[in-house]
C-alpha cells in the first residue's frame, strides 16, 4: 500500500463534515424582489407556484437542463421559478457574475438578473427541507453529464478540474459538469488561513475524490492527499531538542508560526520567546518570510501540532 492509498484507507470510514456545505446557502437573507408569474413550462403543471416534487425528482434523476425565470434575489444568490419548480441558485453557480464582487455592488449585480431566463440544472433537492438548489454552471455540460461523471468518479479516483469559486471554507472545483468542494483542511498539510493564498479562480488543479453523495450531488475532494503526509516523516526524523531551519509565516498575538522545510508549520509560542520579545505588539519584532533557526520542543502527530522554540535568525 503506497502513501496515497494509505491516506485514503485511513479516512475511508470518516464522515465528511456536513458543515463543509452549510455556507453554500445564505442564512435566511432578505428577499429584495417579490416573485412574479412566469411562462416557462418544463412540466405539465398549470400552477407555477406549487412545487411538483415528482417532477423535480424526475428532472434531477435524469439530469435535465431547464429554462427558468429569475424572480428575485438575496445576498447569497438568485430565486428562480418555472411551472412545478422553484428554487435557489447560489452566486458560486452563476457564470457571468464575478465571485469576488464586493458586498456593496452585489445587490445591484444580482438585481440585473431579475426578469431574465437562465438555463439551469437541479444539483440538490431535499423535499423534507423544501429546498431545491440549481446551477447555471452545471447546465453548461448539457443533459446527462452528471450521470456520466458519477459513474466515473469513485472515492480514491484522481481527477482534473478548474477552480470556480473560493470561499473562506474552501474551493469549489468544476470536474466537467459537476462541482466538488476541497475543504480548507484538505488543501494543504500545512495551515491554510485563506484558500486564495494557494489557488486562483480559473486555475487547473488535480484532486483526489474523498467521498461522493449522489443523492444531493456532493463531492468531497482533496489536494493534499495527492502527496505523502509529511507529519508521518516528521516524527521519524526529528526529536525534541533538534535544531532545524524554518521560515516565519504568520505573526499572531500569542506567538509566531514557522514552516519547516518539510512544509509543516509549528508554533513558536510567546511564552517561549526571550523576555525582550514578549510584547503585545510582537509583530514589530518578526517579519513573515524571514529565515530562522528553531528548536523542536514537541511533535504531536495525531493532533498535527508542532511546538517550536526560537534560537536565532539566520
Amino acid at each position: 500500500m503506497d502513501a496515497i492509498e494509505k491516506q485514503m484507507h485511513d479516512t475511508s470510514d470518516q464522515n465528511i463534515d456536513e458543515g463543509w456545505w452549510a455556507s453554500v446557502l445564505a442564512d435566511e437573507p432578505k428577499v429584495y424582489h417579490e416573485e412574479k408569474a412566469i411562462n416557462c413550462q418544463p412540466c405539465d403543471k398549470k400552477n407555477s407556484h406549487e412545487i411538483d416534487w415528482d417532477c423535480v425528482k424526475s428532472i434531477f434523476e435524469q439530469d435535465q437542463v431547464l429554462l427558468m425565470d429569475v424572480t428575485g434575489f438575496n445576498r447569497g444568490g438568485l430565486l428562480v421559478q418555472a411551472a412545478g419548480v422553484q428554487g435557489f441558485v447560489p452566486i458560486s453557480h452563476l457564470i457571468s457574475l464575478p465571485v469576488d464582487v464586493g458586498e456593496d455592488n452585489r445587490p445591484q449585480d444580482l438585481a440585473d438578473y431579475v426578469g431574465k431566463s437562465l438555463y439551469l440544472k437541479i444539483i440538490e433537492c431535499e423535499m423534507e427541507h423544501e429546498r431545491i438548489v440549481l446551477s447555471e454552471r452545471a447546465a453548461q455540460a448539457g443533459d446527462g453529464k452528471r450521470r456520466e461523471l458519477f459513474d466515473q468518479l469513485k472515492p480514491g479516483a484522481v481527477a482534473c478540474g478548474v477552480v470556480t469559486n473560493l470561499t473562506d471554507f474552501g474551493a469549489f472545483i468544476d470536474l466537467g459538469g459537476v462541482e466538488g468542494l476541497v475543504h480548507v483542511s484538505e488543501m494543504s498539510w500545512g495551515r491554510v488561513e485563506n484558500p486564495a493564498d494557494l489557488l486562483k479562480i480559473g486555475q487547473k488543479v488535480k484532486v483526489i475524490v474523498l467521498q461522493i453523495t449522489e443523492t444531493n450531488a456532493r463531492i468531497a475532494l482533496s489536494i493534499k492527499r495527492l502527496t505523502p503526509n509529511p507529519w508521518d516523516r516528521l516524527a521519524r526524523i526529528y526529536k525534541p531538542g533538534d535544531i532545524v531551519p524554518a521560515e516565519l509565516t504568520t505573526v499572531m498575538r500569542f506567538g509566531v508560526f514557522a514552516k519547516l522545510d518539510e512544509g509543516v508549520e509549528g508554533l513558536i509560542h510567546i511564552s517561549s520567546l526571550p523576555d525582550h520579545l514578549r510584547s503585545k505588539d510582537i509583530a514589530k519584532f518578526f517579519t513573515p518570510g524571514s529565515r530562522v533557526q528553531v528548536k523542536i520542543l514537541h511533535v504531536d502527530v495525531e493532533r498535527r501540532r508542532l511546538g517550536l522554540g526560537l534560537i536565532s535568525e539566520e
